[in-house]
């Protein structure tokens, strides 16, 4: 049995947490054709195993074209991490499992009043809304 999830456009409101939010999300995008996506699969796999109190989401960038788009993929796999609300990760390439164990950590050590007085310091710099 896995212990990811299928991420689609419907439960993504449901699954990824907004910014009141206290959980994070890790999202594999991949694709069934590519290999790399395959060769990374066994090592999310295992750390969603290894962190059940996280969530792992994966999505197929081909029966979700919209949603990889909202994500601006332009390679896969892409590995994103939103938390509260706020992508905090967003990075192509499969990782080693060392080296993918390493960045759940620093996502888990990440101070979140920090990140989003940035992103708020950014938006009012970039005057975005």
């Amino acid at each position: 049995m896995s212990n990811t999830v299928e991420l689609t456009k419907e439960n993504f409101d449901e699954i990824v947490p907004g910014p009141e939010g206290k959980d994070f999300v890790f999202i594999d995008f991949w694709a069934g054709w590519c290999g790399p996506c395959r060769q990374f699969a066994p090592v999310y796999e295992k750390a969603a195993e290894r962190h059940s109190d996280l969530v792992f989401a994966k999505v197929d960038t081909e029966a979700q074209q919209e949603l990889a788009a909202a994500f601006d993929i332009q390679s896969i796999p892409t590995l994103a991490i939103i938390r509260e609300g706020v992508l905090v990760f967003s990075q192509p390439g499969a990782l080693p499992e060392a080296v993918f164990e390493d960045l759940i950590g620093q996502a888990r050590e990440l101070d979140m009043t920090e990140v989003k007085r940035k992103v708020a310091e950014e938006r009012a710099a970039g005057g975005q809304a």
